[in-house]
């Protein structure tokens, strides 16, 4: 049988959300760890944007983390359910929130040297102002938006886990976000986590194949 390819690298935040995807739906594929600063060519000629996850099937290219988490949805929508109907458009509105503004923020307060004339604090604050109004939204039953995950949760968290690495001392101590700490704690005690942060081998032509989930 042949399996759909993956390009992934293990700590970006993009390839960590399609791995929860492809494994909370069961969607088995090989995964191709690479070096963001050693691109394979099989990977660049797939996708010339050269950026992870890519997600290769027998007639498609999927290079874009949310549509790579709708792809794996569309046969088994293990979501369904999770939430309420009136919370799809928050959780959508979310997401783009996180991809947009919180991520530019995040980019320049957590790698400020690669920026010229930034006030590193200034994005800090920027991203902490959108988690303090996120706690307001939050439930207090696990994760986001209630005691299941869905993809809310798979979209966003890996962003507020790069946010606390950044400065996890000063992250912990944060008395406004207590909810949102709480269940990226849960995140990040989860099975689901380190299943999906498992460390393969760096991927080279002609090794053997290594597959996930």
């Amino acid at each position: 049988m042949e399996y759909p390819i993956l390009y992934s690298f293990i700590r970006c935040p993009y390839a960590m959300r399609a791995r929860m995807a492809l494994k909370l739906t069961n969607t088995k594929c090989e995964i191709r760890e690479v070096r963001l600063n050693n691109k394979p060519k099989q990977m660049i000629d797939k996708s010339p944007k050269g950026t992870v996850p890519v997600l290769v099937l027998q007639k498609e290219v999927i290079d874009e983390s949310n549509d790579i988490i709708e792809w794996a949805l569309s046969s088994n929508n293990i979501f369904d359910g999770n939430i309420d109907h009136d919370q799809i458009d928050l959780t959508n509105n979310l997401i783009e929130l996180f991809d947009s503004k919180f991520k530019y923020n995040l980019d320049r307060y957590k790698y400020a040297t690669r920026y010229e004339n930034i006030n590193k604090d200034k994005h800090k604050k920027e991203c902490l102002e959108i988690l303090i109004n996120l706690e307001n939204l939050i439930s207090n039953e696990g994760w986001i938006l209630g005691s299941k995950i869905n993809k809310l949760d798979i979209s966003i968290l890996p962003f507020i886990r790069q946010f606390r690495i950044a400065d996890i001392e000063w992250f912990d101590k944060q008395n406004k976000i207590k909810g949102i700490q709480k269940i990226l704690f849960n995140f990040l005690d989860s099975n689901l986590f380190k299943e999906v942060m498992y460390k393969y081998d760096v991927w080279e032509e002609n090794a053997e194949p290594q597959f996930f989930p």
